[in-house]
């Protein structure tokens, strides 16, 4: 669950970062306040974007199990661990 959490952190972020690098490029400094102004509207927005897009997309092309899941259960003593069909 935490990989999941920040692989969209890492998505979201992703328009701050190419932003940055956008200034560092153009030779002027990233760390600067006055380069950001305006611009936090519109990165948040794209993050956002990006982020429900990537969620579509998952629920879109993940792997779907066709049969029913069979839960964890006991076996002649021995626990059989949950599987798909």
């Amino acid at each position: 669950m935490i990989r999941r959490v920040l692989e969209e952190l890492l998505i979201f972020l992703s328009p701050f970062l190419l932003f940055a690098f956008y200034l560092a490029i153009r030779g002027r400094r990233p760390d600067q306040p006055a380069h950001w102004e305006g611009q936090g509207f519109r990165l948040t927005l794209a993050g956002l974007a990006l982020v429900i897009l990537s969620l579509v997309a998952t629920g879109l092309f993940s792997e779907r199990h066709r049969g029913g899941y069979v839960p964890p259960h006991l076996e002649n003593g021995q626990v059989v661990p949950g599987r798909f069909l």
